[in-house]
């Protein structure tokens, strides 16, 4: 037995859908933002420091080959914000019943701001680890600690996040990528109106020639009976 819904019920259950996946998108948001944070301190203990020479009061000179560092702590900022835009959309994408343009949004707004927080962790801690003296003496090594240059670092990881969604709503085989709502923002779809024909009708029009539909609520009787042709050559009486 289908479930009908007056029309004072739909705005409502329209609210209450967007009130759940709002919330839903702002758990999201908080869950992208700590394991963000997480990878910000994975990423200071992995991304190499550069060491320098100290040729002068104020003045270093980078030992062969310490200069590609720079590159290499970039580059695993960008692979452990790689990693964590595939995990974290992929276990938001398990919430079934959540999925849709919210949900899009707050892994969009929770990755932006994850690899921000990522490289403020990342670079405080990296900070506190390669600390090195104010005045350092003459011919002394000295490390720098890693940075993360540049603004383009930091959209890899939203842009993945929207990559992954795409793709996983793209070979999804549902319509409501299986959600259970067939309509933006937790919608119902409005129930069909079934036409019911007579009993010897149809529900077909056939236009201003009429038709079964028009006679659906005919009363019929029965048949005519059936006057036979007359055989060819037969004579008719006048």
């Amino acid at each position: 037995m289908a479930t009908t819904f007056t029309a004072a019920e739909q705005p409502a259950m329209r609210i209450d859908g967007v009130m759940r996946e709002a919330r839903a998108a702002a758990v999201v948001f908080a869950a992208i933002a700590a394991v963000s944070a997480l990878g910000g301190v994975l990423w200071a203990f992995l991304a190499p420091a550069e060491r320098l020479l100290v040729v002068d009061a104020d003045r270093g000179a980078a030992l062969t080959g310490e200069s590609t560092h720079r590159f290499d702590a970039v580059a695993i900022f960008v692979l452990i914000g790689l990693v964590v835009a595939v995990l974290s959309t992929v276990a938001a994408w398990r919430w079934r019943s959540v999925r849709g343009p919210v949900l899009l949004l707050g892994l969009l707004a929770g990755s932006a701001l994850g690899s921000s927080v990522m490289r403020w962790v990342g670079e405080a801690i990296a900070e506190q680890r390669h600390s090195r003296p104010a005045h350092p003496a003459v011919h002394a090594i000295i490390e720098f600690a890693p940075t993360v240059e540049g603004w383009p670092a930091l959209l890899v990881q939203p842009l993945v996040a929207v990559l992954v969604v795409l793709i996983m709503a793209a070979v999804s085989t549902s319509d409501d990528l299986d959600s259970g709502q067939f309509l933006p923002f937790g919608g119902r779809p409005k129930e069909p109106v079934a036409l019911a024909p007579g009993q010897y009708g149809s529900a077909i029009s056939y236009g201003p020639y009429g038709g079964p539909a028009g006679n659906a609520g005919a009363n019929y009787g029965p048949r005519d009976p059936v006057v036979p042709f007359e055989a060819p050559g037969s004579e008719t009486t006048r």
